[in-house]
């Protein structure tokens, strides 16, 4: 099953780890996704918003990778 949601640390690692300051920074661009909803341990986004994003803005770091299965 795939994640619908990312909060900070999913996004860091998808990233590539970068730092939690890194990330943000980047929220606050105006072309960050809005985020989905805020709970008591931060914001969370729509992953496939996060996604999106990746895809235009940092494109090297290609498809997410989705675990096998057995």
């Amino acid at each position: 099953m795939t994640r619908q949601l990312m909060g900070m640390t999913e996004i860091r690692l998808r990233l590539g780890g970068i730092t939690r300051q890194r990330v943000h920074q980047l929220a606050l661009r105006d072309d960050w996704p809005e985020p989905y909803d805020e709970l008591i341990q931060g914001r969370v986004w729509r992953a496939a918003d996060i996604e999106a994003w990746i895809r235009v803005h940092r494109p090297a770091l290609g498809q997410p990778q989705t675990p096998h299965r057995d």
